[in-house]
């Protein structure tokens, strides 16, 4: 029986974790319930990764973000609609409030419909901006599939977008194997504002260039962007790590593209797409199935002989060594796994006042099968005061690590101080002290016990 029990336990705490680790609430609107067919497989991907998908259309009575005040889904997924506007239930304030309750978006573009004006207007309060008239086709034309694009050179193909720089991760990439590419048809591009938050996942080829595809002219004159000034694919975390994710082509995640095959312009042979993998890591990145960090538990000491070295006391003495630990793990997929920070970047302590009086790289001590700690050794500043412990972890792609803990930091205490004989620099103070005690005591006892002269002179007799 308590075999069975401990199976049945086991069997929920799998299923508990075999979705986002922020909840399995996932809305998709699209314009018509039908249209779903079209994106069978990546529904059907998300659906086998536990989540509960409701479809809904912006024109629904009954569709709502919240509920008394708390969020009625976890995570959005946004599809092309004919509509201009997605009506009072979908306004640019309700999405922004969405995103400020934790809520995760993912929102997919179409060249070949123009994008409803709340979408546009929630665009621009994160700083990304699309064309003045809604609607833009990316193209390229040294970088398009031969076979089902060879006039309009729409159909993008790109390789793995790789790491974004030195010492950030690369989670977005899938394995090439045999030479296969990320086809990206029918796409707008979108440009990105210096907003910190703001992250490109996909950028287009140098020799890519948007424009408006009702202008029927041989020359375009009017371009919204070209090159690298195009993503194709943005992320934006929130400061309260709420994702958002722009992908700027919704044709790449339908069934067609999932098993097409290509050939780009110059090639021989024809190869696979990656869009399958890529659009799961897209998704897994937005609704926090991926990239997401977590601390366990925090620990600062005393590291001194003698002493109670008590976990997390509120007081410390100045001078003091002390030790300091945390605990990270990582989200991957369906399970916690032990963080690793990259060769290129360091995971910093900092023991701070009102500015770092430390800052201090953290090693990695521990690891367990699903977290590490990393922890450092230092002695405390001779400065009095409120201190903090303080660890700020914030890069792209990974939800923000903002851990501070407070404690005092007191004087020696007047038992505390060593004795003055036990300072070499003292000693000569200490030797004028006894030379000078010494020789007053020797002049009192000479003084004291020393017999006056005897005088000569006997006195008169009168």
């Amino acid at each position: 029986m308590k075999s069975l029990i401990s199976f049945v336990v086991l069997l929920f705490a799998a299923l508990v974790h075999a979705i986002s680790s922020h909840g399995d609430r996932l809305l998709v609107v699209l314009e018509d319930v039908a249209e779903k067919e079209d994106y069978s497989k990546f529904l059907g991907d998300l659906e086998g990764r536990g989540f509960q998908v409701s479809y809904e259309t912006p024109k629904s009575e009954g569709l709502s973000l919240f509920h008394l005040g708390e969020k009625s889904y976890d995570h959005v997924l946004f599809l092309p609609t004919k509509s201009k506007g997605l009506g009072p239930n979908l306004t640019p304030k309700i999405l922004l409030d969405f995103i400020n309750a934790d809520g995760n978006i993912l929102l997919a573009l179409s060249a070949s419909q123009t994008a409803p004006t709340s979408i546009v207007s929630l665009l621009l309060e994160l700083d990304i901006h699309l064309p003045t008239d809604r609607q833009g086709l990316v193209v390229d034309h040294f970088n398009y599939d031969a076979s089902s694009s060879p006039e309009k050179h729409d159909v993008l193909l790109l390789p793995s977008p790789g790491a974004l720089r030195e010492g950030v991760r690369d989670i977005f990439s899938p394995v090439a194997e045999n030479g296969q590419l990320i086809a990206f048809p029918n796409g707008m591009g979108q440009t990105l504002g210096s907003g910190a938050l703001l992250t490109p996942v996909l950028r287009a080829p140098s020799t890519a260039y948007s424009y408006n595809p009702k202008e029927q002219t041989e020359i375009v004159d009017d371009l919204f962007a070209s090159g690298a000034q195009l993503s194709l694919v943005s992320a934006m975390q929130a400061r309260n790590s709420a994702r958002f994710t722009v992908v700027g082509s919704a044709e790449m995640l339908s069934d067609k593209w999932f098993d097409a095959k290509v050939k780009k312009v110059g090639d021989k042979k024809e190869v696979g797409t990656l869009n399958r993998e890529f659009a799961k890591r897209v998704s897994g990145w937005t609704f926090k199935e991926i990239g997401v960090l977590r601390v366990n538990w925090i620990e600062h000491h005393l590291n001194e002989v003698g002493q109670s070295n008590a976990s997390n006391p509120k007081i410390y003495r100045i001078k003091n060594d002390v030790t300091y630990s945390i605990s990270l793990s990582e989200y991957s997929w369906d399970k916690y796994i032990p963080f690793t920070v990259p060769e290129s970047d360091d995971l910093q302590l900092e023991f701070s006042m009102l500015s770092p009086f430390h800052r201090l790289k953290l090693n990695p001590t521990i690891s367990s099968g699903d977290s590490t700690t990393y922890s450092v050794s230092f002695k405390l500043p001779d400065q009095h005061g409120i201190f903090n412990f303080k660890v700020n972890y914030k890069r792209p792609f990974y939800n923000n690590v903002e851990e501070k803990n407070t404690v005092s930091v007191r004087h020696f205490a007047h038992d505390e101080w060593p004795r003055s004989f036990v300072i070499s620099g003292a000693w000569p103070w200490i030797a004028g002290i006894a030379v000078t005690v010494t020789g007053w005591l020797g002049f009192c006892a000479l003084w004291l016990y020393s017999k006056p002269a005897a005088s000569g002179e006997s006195k008169k007799t009168q």
